[in-house]
């Protein structure tokens, strides 16, 4: 297991964890405070359990090494893993919005105040969540953990909508008791927001859509600096995983023999490589560059 994975699930098991502990604070304070918006929120945080531990299970699995039947290795699961925690999200905001609706329709007390100070807690602990699996997420290259990572973000804003609701509730009084209601209400929306925005950058990769100009531009300018090479023509990369694949076509002067066109092409693989910790392999193939004799 490499640096990147076991970093990423180490930041996994923070989300498991921390996400047990506060599902279970909220529902025990949703419930004796009657906040219904704390009750919506510890359910977000126990479906987020739930994901968080596939997304564990997809770090595990997307590792494995290429075999015979993976020569590309394992890491499209880690996509696959990122379409089902979606799932979650989506499911926990429509629950949210059903029940949030429901208790708009039924008349019930104003919530305790205690449970602000609760709230308050619980956004800044889902924030520092948030940017602690985000960073790790940025490191690793992972998806899933990006995903993971804009759960607890959705967390501290479902929990920051409450915080709202419940505060119009308290100081307005009489008439404003389903003001957490409609915060919760408002959250779910906000998820299914999140929901996509998670989404499409997983679905890019499954497809192996063209989204790393970036990395691309850097790749031509490093294989121009190695000693023979006259151009770049097709650059190709495909992410699998925390890993990405390159393709790329090089041009060199068409009079070289066979042999030192083949040790041009490894010494471009062996700078890449190099350069980038985060390329698992780069497959080169040389072009004849006609102009020059």
């Amino acid at each position: 297991m490499d640096h990147n994975t076991h970093e990423a699930i180490k930041a996994s098991w923070l989300s498991i964890i921390g996400n047990a502990l506060l599902a279970i604070a909220k529902f025990i304070t949703g419930i004796f405070g009657n906040s219904y918006a704390l009750i919506a929120d510890a359910i977000e945080s126990t479906t987020d359990v739930f994901s968080s531990f596939l997304v564990l299970l997809g770090l595990k699995y997307s590792s494995r090494p290429p075999d015979k039947n993976h020569p590309y290795g394992h890491g499209k699961a880690e996509p696959l893993i990122t379409f089902a925690v979606v799932g979650f999200l989506i499911v926990s905001a429509t629950i949210i919005a059903h029940e949030s609706i429901q208790h708009i329709q039924t008349p019930h007390k104003v919530p305790e105040p205690y449970t602000l100070i609760v709230l308050g807690i619980i956004v800044i602990i889902k924030e520092y969540f948030y940017r602690r699996v985000s960073k790790k997420s940025d490191e690793t290259k992972s998806t899933s953990l990006k995903a993971d990572a804009w759960h607890h973000r959705s967390d501290a804003i479902t929990s920051l909508m409450a915080f709202i609701g419940i505060s119009i509730a308290l100081f307005m009084g009489k008439g404003y008791e389903t003001a957490d209601d409609w915060a919760a209400l408002f959250a779910s929306g906000f998820i299914l927001y999140n929901a996509y925005l998670i989404l499409r950058p997983a679905l890019g990769e499954v497809m192996d859509e063209h989204m790393y100009d970036d990395m691309i531009s850097e790749i031509r300018e490093i294989s121009l600096k190695v000693p023979g090479v006259l151009g770049t023509e097709k650059c190709n990369v495909r992410k699998t995983g925390m890993i990405y694949h390159v393709d790329l076509h090089i041009m060199v002067n068409s009079q070289i023999s066979v042999k030192e066109g083949h040790d041009i092409a490894h010494l471009v693989k062996n700078h890449l490589l190099s350069h980038f910790p985060e390329i698992f392999d780069v497959l080169i193939h040389v072009e004849p560059a006609h102009c020059l004799k």
